[in-house]
């Protein structure tokens, strides 16, 4: 009941109010602050975007170490990419593949709301195993932002969540991630100086001016850890893993629907790496691979000397697409035959990046006999690739 009180000069006094619900009281505060942060999130997708293109580098420079092992928030797109084989103390072989992605939105970077969605980070993890036959994968993907996730600019620091990859002042890096259905936790030690592809880490993706990225790998990278699957106990695992590190803003001609891409620790401590850009009607637009010997000696081969031959394809049960599993790979004079460790090593990502890939453990041969152990990538063949 409310109580009206009188002064003696016969002027009525207001009610007094009851006090405010402090859930009610909240809400008061927080619906201001949620409009405000839409406000200005719309009004930064609104924005044009300003985004840096890959230009080729000054004559006799390349890029600067440690200053690129880090983030470029300024371009688009980013990738810090490890494929690697590891070996059970039983003998097993497995593959492994874990990628950090960064993307640039396009966002005013002026505006300093922290909702506004100026970077996102995005993790694929997979782990390939014979015995399980298809490919254990997981992905994750937020806005930077808040401390929860982040790709740091200086030297390498990748975050989204509790996945995380970080090199440390020895030049190692630390690998931690908890998937769905395996938990990683890795080193990777440098045994080698990092490769530049294309010139000095100038690296073309087709003949149109700015089709191109910044790009080098650390092949040979010495692997020690753990992997524990679900519901089971730490296992320990050692082998070998190849890191990849590229950002652009513009890399694939409007006509490409795709790549084809490999990367291997060669037996004999050299490194290949090769690439082939596929357009919309099969033919290649363009190519390129790298090989550095044993001896260090690094060999450059231009488009017309670079060919993927398919051997054998694969269809998936789930997308119906057909993967050259098994691929003959010429490099100028030298032909190296590249098999699966499985055949089903089909990636689904359409809950993060929106692509669905082929990207798996392979051997590679050369001469009748094996030369190495590396990753096969297969973009392009369900639907064609969009960055």
């Amino acid at each position: 009941m409310r109580i009206r009180y009188r002064w003696p000069t016969g002027r009525a006094i207001a009610p007094m109010p009851r006090p405010m619900p402090p859930h009610v009281a909240l809400l008061a505060l927080l619906v201001p602050l949620l409009l405000l942060a839409l406000a200005t999130t719309r009004a930064a997708m609104a924005a044009p975007p300003r985004l840096a293109a890959v230009t080729p580098l000054p004559p006799g420079a390349s890029l600067r170490f440690p200053r690129d092992y880090g983030a470029h928030p300024d371009y688009k797109t980013e990738w810090w990419y490890a494929t690697g084989w590891l070996k059970t103390p039983d003998g097993k072989d497995l593959g492994y593949q874990v990628t950090f992605f960064r993307s640039a939105t396009g966002n005013d970077r002026d505006n300093p709301s922290q909702f506004a969605p100026h970077q996102l980070i995005i993790g694929h993890a997979a782990l390939s195993d014979p015995s399980v036959g298809k490919l254990l994968h997981d992905q994750r993907s937020a806005r930077a932002g808040f401390g929860l996730a982040y790709a740091k600019t200086g030297d390498t620091d990748v975050k989204l969540d509790d996945w995380r990859m970080l090199r440390a002042a020895d030049g190692s890096y630390r690998v931690t991630l908890a998937a769905s259905a395996f938990t990683l936790e890795l080193t990777l030690a440098p045994t080698q100086p990092p490769l530049l592809q294309g010139e000095n880490g100038y690296s073309r993706k087709g003949p149109g001016a700015g089709q191109a990225s910044y790009y080098y790998s650390e092949p040979q990278l010495k692997t020690s850890g753990t992997i524990t699957r679900a519901g089971g106990r730490p296992q320990a695992v050692t082998g070998a893993t190849w890191l990849d590190h590229e950002w652009s803003t513009q890399v694939l001609d409007a006509d490409a629907s795709g790549w084809d891409w490999v990367g291997a620790n060669l037996d004999d401590g050299g490194a290949l790496m090769a690439f082939h850009i596929r357009g919309k009607t099969g033919g290649k637009l363009w190519a390129h691979a790298t090989w550095r010997d044993a001896s260090g000696k690094i060999t450059h081969y231009a488009p017309d000397q670079v060919s993927f031959t398919p051997q054998r394809k694969w269809r998936s049960p789930r997308t119906n697409a057909e993967y050259p599993v098994a691929t003959q790979l010429a490099t100028g004079a030298t032909v190296w035959h590249i098999s699966p460790l499985q055949d089903d090593q089909e990636l689904d990502s359409r809950r993060s990046t929106g692509a669905v890939y082929w990207e798996g453990a392979v051997t590679v041969a050369r001469d009748g006999a094996r030369a190495g152990l590396g990753y096969l990538e297969l973009t392009g063949y369900v639907r064609p690739m969009k960055l």
